[in-house]
C-alpha cells in the first residue's frame, strides 16, 4: 500500500509535484490563507519519487508499507514446466564463465518476459513497488522478483514494457521537458516516437533471476560491469566473424530499452550507457556500463570468452607492452 503525506507547513505551493507526477495524483487547494499541494488521486500513485524528487521544500513523503512476499504461481490455469536439469545446468554454466573470466563483481542477470497465458514459475514478488532497472540491480545481488504490473514503480518502463498503457503526460512528451531531458517539445516527441515499446497488455509480467539460478528459458541476460569487460564481451561475441557492432543508445529509457527491449526484438546484443532513472535510483556506480545479450547468442559469446580468456585476457590485463618505467 503506497501512503502519500505533504506537510503543509513547508509547502509552498510551487506546483511542481502537480507538474511532475506522471499519474496527476497531486493538485494545488487553498488551506490556511496560502496554496498547499494535496494527493487528491492517491489510489493513482505509482510511488515513482518524482514528486518527492523535485520537492525543493522535501514537504512530500511517499510511502509503502511493506507487504509479504506472495508467490502469484497459485493463479496459474495450467501448471508451470520447470526448466529441465540440462538448461539449469547450462544456465549455471554460462554465469560461471562470465564471472570467472571476466572477473565480474556482479552476477549476471537472466530477465523473461512473460506473455498472458504463459505460467507463472514460484518466484516472489516484491514487498515493495520498484522500478524495472531497480529489479535488475537486485537481481544481480542473488535476488529473484517476479513483477506484474501492479508491484512496477515507473509508468514509464512499465508501458514500454508491455505490461501497461502509457500515461497522457509521457505519452505527450511534457514530464520530460520539466525533467530537463530534453530542450523542447518536438524533441520529447521524438525521443518517445522512436523507443521500442511492446503492445499494450502484452507481457503479463518481468522476471528477473540471478542466471545460475535461472527457473525459466531467459529471454535477454543483462551484464552490469565496467567497460573494460564490455570490450571483452564485444570481442567474444565476434570472435568467430571479425564483424562490428551498430548499437542502439539514447540514455532514455536504458535498461527497458536499450538493455531488454533492443536485444529482444533484434537478437543483436546491445549495450546502454545507463539512463537518469537508473542512476537517480539506484547504488549503480559511475563506471558500470550495461549489456543486453539476447539467449540465442549466449552460447558462442561464452565460447569465444573462454578463448579470449586464455591468452587475449590476461595479457591485456598484465600490461605486456607497457615499457618499464624508470
Amino acid at each position: 500500500m503506497v501512503r502519500i503525506e505533504v506537510d503543509e507547513v513547508r509547502c509552498n505551493g510551487c506546483n511542481f509535484c502537480v507538474e511532475f507526477c506522471p499519474t496527476s495524483v497531486f493538485q494545488l487547494v487553498t488551506a490556511q490563507g496560502k496554496k498547499v499541494a494535496r494527493a487528491a488521486k492517491p489510489e493513482e500513485c505509482w510511488a515513482c519519487n518524482a514528486c518527492m524528487g523535485q520537492c525543493a521544500q522535501h514537504a512530500i513523503s511517499v510511502m509503502q508499507d511493506p507487504a509479504p512476499a506472495r508467490y502469484l504461481d497459485a493463479e496459474n490455469k495450467v501448471p508451470f514446466t520447470p526448466l529441465s536439469e540440462g538448461e539449469k545446468q547450462a544456465y549455471a554454466a554460462y554465469a560461471q564463465s562470465l564471472e570467472r573470466v571476466l572477473k565480474l563483481r556482479w552476477q549476471p542477470v537472466a530477465i523473461t518476459l512473460i506473455p498472458y497465458g504463459v505460467p507463472l514459475p514460484h518466484v516472489p514478488t516484491p514487498r515493495v513497488k520498484l522500478r524495472y532497472c531497480q529489479a535488475l540491480i537486485i537481481a544481480r545481488r542473488g535476488n529473484s522478483l517476479l513483477m506484474t504490473a501492479e508491484y512496477h514503480s515507473c509508468a514509464d518502463g512499465t508501458s514500454i514494457l508491455g505490461l501497461t498503457g502509457i500515461p497522457p503526460k509521457l505519452a505527450s512528451g511534457d514530464v520530460y521537458i520539466k525533467l530537463g531531458k530534453v530542450a523542447s517539445l518536438e524533441a520529447a516527441k521524438r525521443m518517445v516516437s522512436e523507443r521500442l515499446t511492446l503492445p499494450e497488455k502484452s507481457i503479463r509480467a518481468t522476471l528477473v533471476t540471478p542466471l545460475a539460478a535461472a527457473v525459466m528459458k531467459p529471454d535477454v541476460v543483462a551484464v552490469m560491469a565496467p567497460p573494460e569487460s564490455m570490450m571483452w564481451l564485444c570481442l567474444a561475441s565476434t570472435f568467430y566473424t571479425g564483424r562490428r557492432h551498430t548499437f542502439r543508445m539514447s540514455s532514455y529509457n536504458a535498461q527497458c530499452v536499450e538493455t531488454t527491449l533492443f536485444p529482444y526484438t533484434t537478437g543483436e546484443i546491445n549495450l546502454s550507457l545507463g539512463c537518469y532513472g537508473c542512476r537517480a535510483t539506484s547504488d549503480i556506480g559511475d563506471d558500470i556500463m550495461f549489456m543486453g545479450i539476447p539467449l540465442s547468442q549466449l552460447p558462442s559469446l561464452v565460447e569465444g570468452l573462454e578463448r579470449l580468456g586464455k591468452k587475449a585476457i590476461p595479457d591485456s590485463r598484465a600490461k605486456i607492452y607497457l615499457p618499464p618505467l624508470v
